[in-house]
């Protein structure tokens, strides 16, 4: 073989596994997702046999995690990659961290949901965590397509809807301690949603995060203490100079 071909080969070899990983951490973040829609919706019909299924599906987004961060060690080890390469290890790693801890969050949203089916259904049947879980479930899908594409500006777009997130998150804490300080019987049920909001904005945290992740990995800039309007100004600014 010609040394040419050797190094093509190489290459070529190194690129399929780079894609091979990419390909494992959609396949993480599907999971997660799953698991998040389907512990809310256990939630809402009150369905104790799914959320106790969720909850003990964790396990398989924790052997995904294992397995990927497996992979990038090899790379690591073996192929010393350079510039956008490296950066898309280092991604990769953030990442799936970040999609095993939406992972236990929707586990613990998954125990919670079994156990509020076990009381009556509430009249609006938890119409804000419906709520609040629908913008979430939509962040983490469209933080991990804007992955899939390496699109900045969509990760941009996605990491800015934190902020309802947060919004909505103080509406339902504020309800909960208005509902327990009219009716201490509801003290309880009351906890539970919260620590289930909590949970759900939790999740929104770590999808924002990914879409800083997205960003680092294409441009190569750390923007995770850097407001995100910023971020954008900058973006722009560089694409018309490369215009």
């Amino acid at each position: 073989m010609e040394k040419s071909d050797l190094t093509h080969h190489i290459l070529s070899r190194f690129n399929e596994d780079l894609e091979r990983i990419r390909t494992q951490v959609l396949q993480m973040g599907g999971l997660v997702e799953e698991q998040l829609k389907r512990g809310v919706q256990a939630l809402i019909d009150g369905d104790s046999r799914a959320g106790e299924e969720v909850a003990r599906n964790d396990h398989k987004v924790n052997s995904m995690e294992i397995s990927i961060d497996d992979n990038c060690s090899k790379i690591l080890a073996t192929r010393s990659p350079a510039a956008s390469d490296l950066r898309l290890i280092v991604a990769v790693i953030k990442t799936i961290t970040d999609l095993e801890r939406i992972g236990d969050e929707a586990e613990k949203i998954g125990y919670i949901g079994a156990r509020l089916a076990t009381m009556e259904q509430p009249a609006d049947r938890y119409r804000e965590i419906k709520h609040i879980g629908r913008i979430v479930a939509d962040m983490v899908h469209e933080a991990l397509d804007a992955f899939a594409r390496l699109d900045a500006e969509a990760a941009i777009a996605t990491a800015k809807k934190d902020r309802l997130v947060d919004e909505e998150y103080d509406a339902i804490q504020r309800q909960c301690i208005t509902f327990m300080m009219e009716d201490p019987r509801s003290i309880r049920r009351a906890l539970d949603v919260l620590w289930v909001a909590r949970a759900i904005e939790r999740i929104g945290d770590h999808a924002k995060n990914i879409c800083e992740y997205i960003i680092y990995m294409v441009y190569g800039k750390d923007v995770r203490h850097v407001h995100l309007e910023d971020v954008e100004k900058q973006l722009k600014l560089r694409a018309a100079k490369s215009e």
